[in-house]
């Protein structure tokens, strides 16, 4: 083919692919107008006389139909930039086939919606007022669902935990964004894991916060003019790119947002709060001293920024709720994929770097046999073909099924940490063994908060560049100093680690305050290291969240890190690694090691910190082996 003709080659292509979208987008236009009403820009009252934007999409029938609910910060508004868009169409239109009713709604201060927005800041009384309305509805059976991933789903929990009679039953899923402290485990939505800020907000916050000086409707328009306005208006913020990998280096992180000029209000009061702040036990976070009334379809995946405390509400509200048929009727679906991926699974799923095979799972399908059975009131087959836990576990690449999590024959088994001293990167003599070293040869080493350990890959979402999230292979990470690696035998026989996995570490170090964090790793017989999962404590925090308690030098100090979770199995000739450090940066913010407040400092000192490994200070990771 002669050069010249490959430009209109490529043009035509484009041309053909652009005439098959467009024909898709019309195909859904036209099949939902053929089957469904549809109802955009209803103002939807709040008890406060602030009008939330709705749309309603439902079927064309006589009878009263049962409701999916969809509440978000983001924008589903039908047009942008001039072209109509059928996203939320199709969502609409799979319900509406199924005999639904599709009901999706901006939070208050978002796009065409009145009032001000405050991430986990909403009225909780938005959702039941919500619910109240749409009951009432002529074409309403009474019952209504509730579904979303990510800020679709952190408003689920603490709404059911108000156990609205209309809402009958949630599938929240990626929603670690909406749990506050559950148990041990305070996160605050995903701001902080072990007392150190988990940095995803830093960056999101950029991109969704919108100007209280935004342009805004003016009060009185009618249902016509909202709809003839949001075909040239979509009120969507359109901030500059930003580099996030250095955005998120500049000190002071109090200034992060300012310093690349984005609205900072919210963040600037965040940053501020210590975990235990009253400030995050108001507004829309779910703990777990609020009863959840309602039955849950829960969806989590094992690269997601918040996989622990998702499963751990689950366990919680299985075992805790006051309702026996609210206790009886929780069901888990864990996904080995990244923030809110689960659809995009492929017959050959790469997380990252690594391939899990194929890990597709019929979603819809489990999801609207739910829905069939507690808002229509189907007595179908769900519980006889949905097990109560669906868990992948990558290495055998295959889903699993346990009526409890862990599985029953999950086994506790500890490894203790080892070395003579020297398990500096992965050239060390750092191992991992079933049994006590005998005497303590600490392992040293320097924390500089000005070169922290870059994060590599992990359980993250939302950073934009700065962090791919996912499996990759950690070899050259480990080349470095300022990691400790300690890594078992070679498996004569394959091992399957499924659970919760708990570590402790006895540390020292020369200064106040200082992070110590954990990887696990799976180790191929080549020397492919790929994480698993990752977790930090800040030593201030190690006697509870509600106080701070500073180290002394010379001291020995225990510290038990906020669980990690997995399914995993490790091949025969595969070995067990766990990656010990100070830093895990930007995943979460660098500690300055000062004793100070942190958010508010620009300068660090460097730390020499030190890990104790004997019979006094048996440092130890405790792994869930699965029984052959």
């Amino acid at each position: 083919m002669k050069k010249h003709a490959i430009p209109m080659v490529l043009a035509l292509v484009c041309l053909f692919a652009d005439h098959f979208t467009l024909n898709a987008q019309s195909k859904v236009l036209q099949e939902l107008e053929e089957i469904a009403i549809i109802d955009q820009k209803v103002m939807m009252p709040m008890r406060d006389g602030i009008r939330l934007a709705t749309d309603i999409y439902r079927p064309k029938t006589d009878k009263k139909v049962p409701i999916i609910f969809s509440r978000t910060p983001y924008n589903f508004n039908s047009w942008g930039d001039g072209e109509q868009r059928t996203r939320t169409a199709s969502r609409a239109l799979e319900a509406v086939k199924r005999g639904y009713a599709y009901v999706v709604q901006n939070e208050r201060g978002r796009y065409f919606s009145e009032g001000e927005w405050d991430i986990l800041g909403v009225p909780l009384t938005d959702g039941y007022d919500a619910f109240s309305w749409m009951k009432d509805q002529p074409w309403s059976n009474g019952k209504i669902g509730t579904l979303g991933c990510s800020s679709t789903a952190e408003w689920q929990m603490a709404v059911a935990a108000l156990d609205h009679p209309s809402h009958a039953a949630m599938v929240p899923q990626g929603f670690g964004a909406g749990v506050g402290r559950v148990g041990d485990i305070m996160e605050q939505g995903n701001w902080y894991r072990g007392g150190a800020e988990q940095m995803l907000f830093f960056a999101w916050l950029y991109g969704v916060e919108q100007d209280k000086f935004k342009p805004r409707i003016p009060a009185g328009a009618t249902q016509e003019d909202l709809i003839r306005i949001s075909r040239f208006y979509d009120l969507a913020p359109e901030n500059p790119p930003v580099d996030m990998s250095e955005a998120l280096s500049h000190l002071p992180i109090q200034d992060i947002l300012k310093n690349i000029n984005g609205k900072h209000e919210i963040y600037d009061k965040m940053i501020r709060r210590k975990p235990n702040d009253e400030d995050w036990f108001k507004g829309g976070l779910y703990h777990d001293d609020m009863d959840i009334g309602v039955p849950s379809f829960w969806f989590a995946s094992w690269y997601d920024v918040s996989i622990t405390p998702n499963i751990a509400l689950f366990n919680h509200v299985r075992n805790n709720a006051k309702d026996k048929t609210v206790r009886e009727n929780q069901y888990l679906v864990i996904a080995p994929t990244l923030h809110c991926g689960y659809t995009r699974a492929t017959e050959n799923t790469i997380v990252g770097e690594r391939s899990v095979g194929d890990a597709r799972l019929n979603y819809d399908e489990q999801i609207y046999g739910w829905f069939d059975m507690w808002l229509k009131g189907e007595d179908n087959d769900f519980k006889e073909k949905t097990p109560r836990v669906q868990y992948y576990t990558m290495g055998s690449n295959k889903w699993q099924a346990s009526e409890t999590w862990p599985p029953k024959n999950a086994t506790p088994t500890t490894y203790y940490l080892n070395s003579n001293g020297g398990a500096n990167s992965s050239f060390g003599d750092g191992a991992l063994s079933t049994k006590k070293a005998d005497s303590d040869n600490p392992d040293g080493f320097t924390y500089d908060p000005m070169v922290p350990v870059p994060s590599y890959g992990g359980n993250v979402c939302c950073t934009g560049n700065a962090v791919k999230g996912g499996a990759y292979d950690q070899q050259q990470m480990e080349t470095r100093d300022d990691i400790l690696v300690y890594t078992s035998d070679v498996l004569e026989e394959g091992v399957e680690i499924t659970g919760f996995i708990e570590s402790t570490l006895y540390v020292s170090s020369d200064v106040k305050d200082t992070d110590f964090t954990i990887k696990l790793i799976d180790v191929y017989p080549d020397g492919s290291a790929y994480n698993l999962d990752e977790t930090i404590q800040r030593a201030r925090y190690r006697e509870g969240y509600d106080k701070e308690v500073f180290m002394e030098e010379g001291e020995v100090y225990k510290i038990d890190l906020t669980p990690m979770s997995t399914s995993n199995y490790f091949k025969k000739g595969h070995r067990i690694r766990i990656e010990v450090s100070s830093s895990n940066f930007p995943r979460f913010a660098r500690n300055l090691n000062t004793g100070g407040n942190n958010y508010d400092e620009k300068e660090g000192i460097v730390a020499h910190n030190k890990i104790h490994h004997s019979k006094a200070y048996p440092s130890q990771i405790t792994l869930p082996i699965v029984a052959e």
